[in-house]
């Protein structure tokens, strides 16, 4: 039995209880301040043949807005070291791109050369064999494919190698 008067265990408990709830809070604070610190994540772009997907975040992006010539030469620079996924010819890329992306319209190139027409689709495939053929100036075992959100200007630009299988 307790010596204690009657009510008394119970205010020890809300000592405990109250050193908790500044404990908690304090740690939340310390993760909004950490994640203040970081960059945002920008939207994210994916390429899928077969069973096999790679995604990426943006290699050049402003928060939607206008990239200028000089970001666009430096992303050039970032292209070299993209993802790479290997596609046979007889199948087919699906390329998927974030709903941000969509909205702003976006444009597949292949090797710097403007490769599909604009769309505001977060969707698309193209046949492996488009990606390899000298008729589209995509010869080669190797090609780099750039997502471009925006038309003129671009506003982001995502990069990926699809080597020949």
């Amino acid at each position: 039995m307790t010596t204690l008067p009657r009510g008394e265990a119970a205010d020890a408990h809300k000592g405990v209880r109250r050193r908790r709830a500044v404990a908690a809070a304090g740690a939340v604070s310390a993760g909004l301040l950490v994640l203040s610190a970081c960059d945002k994540p920008t939207p994210v772009a994916t390429v899928t043949v077969g069973r096999d997907s790679v995604n990426s975040e943006a290699i050049c992006y402003n928060d939607g807005k206008a990239l200028d010539t000089k970001s666009l030469t430096e992303c050039a620079k970032k292209a070299e070291s993209a993802k790479t996924i290997k596609v046979d010819q007889d199948e087919t890329v699906r390329f998927g791109v974030d709903p941000k992306i969509a909205d702003a319209g976006w444009t597949i190139l292949v090797n710097g050369r403007q490769f599909t027409d604009t769309s505001k689709k977060t969707y698309r495939t193209i046949p492996g064999s488009a990606f390899f053929n000298e008729q589209y100036g995509t010869q080669g075992a190797t090609n780099t494919v750039l997502i471009q959100m925006g038309s003129n200007p671009a506003k982001g630009v995502w990069s990926f190698k699809l080597k020949k299988a």
